[in-house]
């Protein structure tokens, strides 16, 4: 008898293919060797995507997003893949924002704010804002290599985050988008709870829970 053939692991994933490379500006790779670049990041784990996408600005991200969702793929969202958890690797897609969405798009002294993308990394943010007498409080080892994007999703924190806190209490808003293609900006605070669908219901459901047992050690939170 024959070998059954090799089944793919997303039978969509032609078909997203080709639908990405019509669609996006950014950069669309399916190569072995951008899948093994990005099978691993500062873990001992490694998961190989199927695809690699570099997106060159937020629509960009919206196309892939949509087209994974459409197609049944799993995404992955990677910046300096510094993870020792494994956050940066997964199956399906990985959507790398560190090439292309890394600007700083501002810098307020005044409200001792900044406006970034996800992809900025962390020393660039820093020597950015040192003019100006400012910092971003959290500095992680990685700070050189580590994304804001990734340290929002790991709540980064490093040996200065006592006296300046984890990146969830130096963060003041974030726009984000969801697995379902949403587009939600939210900030701290009882405003978020209108702001993220859903929410208002769930801390309503859980309030008890949320009283009791959140919040009993440092860092009981994560992107």
């Amino acid at each position: 008898m024959r070998p059954a053939a090799h089944a793919e692991p997303f039978p969509g994933l032609d078909a997203a293919l080709k639908e990405l490379r019509c669609s996006l500006e950014g950069i669309v790779d399916s190569s072995s060797l951008a899948r093994a670049l990005h099978s691993s990041d500062a873990s001992n784990y490694r998961v190989t995507p199927e695809i690699v996408i570099m997106p060159r600005h937020r629509d960009d991200a919206i196309t892939a997003v949509t087209v994974a969702q459409n197609h049944g793929i799993p995404i992955t969202a990677r910046g300096g893949g510094t993870s020792c958890a494994r956050n940066a690797i997964g199956p399906g897609m990985i959507i790398d924002f560190s090439r292309f969405m890394s600007r700083i798009i501002s810098i307020d002294p005044a409200s001792r704010s900044a406006v970034v993308e996800p992809g900025v990394i962390l020393s660039d943010l820093q020597k950015a804002a040192a003019p100006y007498g400012m910092r971003f409080g959290p500095d992680p080892s990685t700070a050189t290599r580590c994304t804001i994007g990734g340290m929002i999703g790991n709540n980064a924190c490093g040996p200065h985050g006592l006296s300046y806190g984890r990146t969830a209490d130096n963060v003041r808003s974030m726009t984000w988008l969801t697995g379902t293609g949403e587009i939600i900006t939210a900030g701290a605070g009882p405003e978020a709870l209108d702001a993220v669908p859903g929410l208002r219901n769930f801390v309503s459901e859980n309030m008890a829970v949320l009283r009791t047992d959140f919040g009993r050690f440092g860092r009981q939170i994560s992107g």
